[in-house]
C-alpha cells in the first residue's frame, strides 16, 4: 500500500508541474501543490518504506522532472503554444494631413523635445529642433523625416 501511495504522489507531482512549468505561467497553486507532493513523496517514501527506498523515490522523483521537461521540449507542444505572428503594421501619423516644410501652427502643449501641435488645422506629434517651446507659441515645419515633424519658433531661421 505505502508504494501505491507513493506513486500516485510522484504521478500527481510530475503532472502538476508539467501543468505549472508549460500551462500556466508564474508560480501558482499548481506549482505550490507539484513540490508539495513529490517532498511529501520523498519524505514518506524515507519514512514508511526505509531508507533505500526513500532514495529511489528521490532519483525517480529528478529522473521524472527531467525527463516531463525534454519530453515537452521534443513535442511540439511548446511550439503550438508559442506565438507565430508578426505585426508588419507601420502608423502613419501624417497621412491625409499634407503638412509640408514651411508650414506653421502653433503648440498645444509644452514641446520639451516632444509634444502635440496644431498645424494646418490638424493636431499632429512633432519634435522640438530648437529646445524647449512653451504651449501656444507659433511654430514653423523645418524637416519631416520619418513621419517626425521638427519644429523651430517663428521667430528663427
Amino acid at each position: 500500500m505505502e508504494i501505491l501511495i507513493i506513486i500516485a504522489l510522484i504521478v500527481a507531482g510530475l503532472l502538476l508541474f508539467a501543468v505549472e512549468v508549460f500551462l500556466v505561467p508564474g508560480i501558482t497553486l499548481a506549482g505550490i501543490a507539484s513540490g508539495v507532493s513529490l517532498l511529501y513523496a520523498i519524505y514518506y517514501a524515507f519514512h514508511a518504506v526505509g531508507t533505500q527506498a526513500g532514495f529511489i523515490t528521490l532519483t525517480v522523483v529528478a529522473v521524472g522532472i527531467i525527463g516531463v521537461t525534454i519530453w515537452f521540449m521534443r513535442s511540439k507542444t511548446v511550439d503550438r503554444l508559442s506565438l507565430k505572428k508578426t505585426l508588419d503594421y507601420k502608423p502613419e501619423p501624417l497621412k491625409g494631413t499634407n503638412i509640408q516644410v514651411g508650414d506653421t501652427g502653433t503648440s498645444l502643449t509644452r514641446l520639451t523635445l516632444i509634444g502635440n501641435a496644431e498645424i494646418n488645422g490638424h493636431i499632429v506629434e512633432v519634435q522640438s529642433a530648437d529646445g524647449f517651446i512653451e504651449e501656444r507659441t507659433s511654430v514653423r515645419v523645418t524637416r519631416i523625416d520619418n513621419s517626425t515633424v521638427y519644429v523651430v519658433r517663428c521667430n528663427q531661421q
